[in-house]
């Protein structure tokens, strides 16, 4: 297949902001990343989003079609932003890919729901887009998640392996690479349940470097029940909802704030260790992307638990803030030429799955 030119776009869990990147790929190893830059939701459009993910059964019915025209006009709008800040030519994008707002993820129930309609935005921008990721992954009986595991194998082409690829946003999720071998799954909480608890507690989105986990101790007993959860005997591939271990973890609420905050933290590096029980060799190095990067208290956690190099994935010459939205630009690509988007051992569908619809202006 020939290089296109592809802007790939996310909101992640957190809805902090819309991610946007550009990239040219072949779609296999050929990956040149360009700009990215994230665009903040409207406050009133992300708090609408998060009373969503607080009923999360409201996902399931509609009418949601208001909300649904507001998320796909902020992500075109995000797009347009995007274009001019950078002096893209228009004209030379061929796809964009739109992974859309995740309110709703229940793969057991052959269930993904995310926000972004693909018309709509196709024609807001006069490019074509694609959308819709996960569903047929979903459909066939697979996870959907994570997608991201296909470019990281395209990324680490030339890296030492086996390497391990850890995404920290609101859920942890693994690639390990090892050559030919792809394996990936959700590790279990990542900055979700420890921002939820900050915003609770102190009115803050996070716990900057996790000075405040770093203040405090883990409760140990605690951190064991945490580690009981089913997920953790599950085995891989498997992946999350946002919102799957908040009444698990609702006994953090008994504990001071940096307590909680050392107990959260603690158990977002054993559920990612935990990892390594479910993947045939030992990675010779970690490489760790998403928020959760700047987190010194988690990394040096991390770097303790596994015994091995662990650094964010700037180390290795990618771009931490927006390798998600490069992802979904690349997984576009892809998607124009029919290649797989998912695998047996990265989503536990039957078989490699093509996916996305795309939609012309």
């Amino acid at each position: 297949m020939q290089q296109v030119t592809a802007i790939g776009v996310i909101s992640g869990t957190s809805m902090d902001a819309i991610d946007v990147a550009l990239l040219h790929s072949d779609g296999h190893t050929h990956v040149v990343t360009g700009p990215g830059r994230g665009y903040p939701y409207d406050p009133a459009l992300r708090a609408r989003l998060l009373a969503v993910l607080a009923d999360p059964a409201a996902a399931l019915h509609d009418p949601m079609a208001e909300l649904d025209e507001a998320v796909s006009d902020a992500h075109a709008e995000a797009v347009q932003r995007f274009i001019a800040d950078f002096a893209i030519d228009r004209a030379s994008v061929g796809v964009v890919g739109i992974h859309g707002q995740t309110i709703y993820h229940r793969p057991q129930q052959r269930f993904t729901r995310q926000l972004g309609i693909g018309s709509r935005i196709a024609a807001a921008l006069g490019i074509d887009v694609v959308n819709r990721f996960r569903h047929a992954d979903v459909a066939a009986g697979g996870e959907g998640a994570p997608l991201a595991p296909l470019y990281h194998q395209a990324l680490a082409t030339s890296l030492p392996k086996p390497l391990m690829v850890l995404n920290l946003g609101g859920v942890g999720n693994v690639t390990y690479i090892d050559d030919d071998t792809v394996i990936a799954f959700d590790t279990g909480p990542a900055s979700a349940l420890l921002d939820d608890f900050m915003l609770r507690r102190r009115g803050v989105p996070f716990d900057r470097d996790g000075a405040l986990a770093a203040a405090g101790t883990p409760d140990a007993a605690l951190l064991a029940r945490l580690m009981a959860h089913p997920y953790f005997a599950r085995p891989a591939p498997k992946s999350l909802d946002r919102n799957e271990f908040h009444a698990w973890a609702a006994s953090v609420e008994g504990l001071d704030d940096a307590s909680g905050a050392a107990t959260l933290a603690a158990f977002t590096v054993a559920a990612a260790a935990a990892a390594t029980r479910l993947v045939p060799g030992v990675a010779t190095r970690w490489v760790v992307g998403g928020g959760g990067r700047h987190n010194g208290h988690l990394m040096a956690g991390l770097r303790a638990a596994l015994a091995v190099p662990v650094e964010p994935v700037e180390a290795v010459g990618w771009d931490g803030d927006f390798l998600e939205a490069q992802c979904f630009a690349y997984l576009a690509v892809r998607s124009l030429a029919g290649l797989p988007l998912s695998l047996p051992s990265t989503t536990g569908v039957p078989h490699p799955m093509p996916g996305g619809e795309l939609w012309k202006p």
